[in-house]
């Protein structure tokens, strides 16, 4: 991998029609390690994801890839992303194989490459004996697991993961949780999410966001010290709590 990665967003705004700000001036800049995006429901986590996956554009502000603006050259970061969205979908009549297969074609990926980096996914992410298997009958932790096979499909350089366990049941959130974790390595990993635990089990950089906007960032025991709060979850109710009262 090149040993340069550096993602930096800056006064970044998204307005949709009739609809409150998205996102309203948010800046963070990113290196290698894991970012755990911690914030609640409606706070402009996913519209974050999406314009960093330019899967959507903002109103305004900019996003940079290695001093590349992205919104201005998408594939720039096309090239060495992964992204496993909130809403990842299937096709249940085919096997993980055929699956993932399909989408190496899409991505354009050599078949004979394409082959052997599925098999080694598949074991990574604890797949192989239902490689076969129809994925209208997997659960849904496995899918979220062949989620994030696909999403590393190109061996990415930045992976986005967007609200993953969400739905999960305790022992596949655990599994879930360890695999990002194993994955992060010299990468990017960016895990949105609105569960504490999931964020404090894997990230020692955590970003919380509210109302479009970053709220604060640092480690745990930082967002603690600053908040005056005896535990993470309690730091991000303070700052969650810190920016309605402001608001209102």
């Amino acid at each position: 991998m090149s040993r340069i990665m550096k993602l930096v967003v800056e006064n970044l705004r998204k307005d949709y029609p009739r609809k409150p700000r998205a996102l309203d001036g948010l800046s963070i800049a990113l290196g290698a390690g894991v970012l755990g995006l911690l914030g609640p429901n409606g706070a402009g986590k996913s519209t974050l994801m999406r314009i960093l996956a330019t899967v959507a554009k903002p109103t305004s502000g900019s996003v940079r890839w290695n001093d590349v603006d992205i919104v201005s050259h998408p594939n720039a970061i096309r090239e060495v992303l992964g992204y496993l969205p909130q809403d990842f979908g299937i096709y249940p009549n085919l096997s993980a194989v055929e699956f993932l297969s399909y989408l190496a074609a899409v991505r354009g990926l050599p078949a004979a490459a394409a082959s052997k980096r599925i098999d080694e996914l598949l074991v990574l992410v604890n797949l192989v004996e239902a490689r076969k298997r129809p994925l209208g009958g997997f659960s849904g932790g496995m899918r979220q697991r062949l989620g994030i096979a696909q999403a590393l499909l190109n061996d990415p350089k930045l992976l986005i993961v967007d609200e993953p366990t969400v739905g999960l049941d305790p022992e596949e959130r655990v599994r879930f949780r360890q695999l990002l974790e194993e994955l992060s390595g010299e990468r990017i990993v960016i895990l949105s999410t609105h569960i504490v635990s999931d964020v404090e089990a894997i990230a020692s950089d955590i970003a919380i966001v509210a109302a479009g906007r970053l709220l604060a960032r640092g480690t745990p025991a930082e967002l603690m010290r600053a908040s005056a709060a005896p535990s993470v979850e309690g730091a991000y109710l303070h700052f969650v709590k810190s920016a309605r009262e402001t608001v209102a």
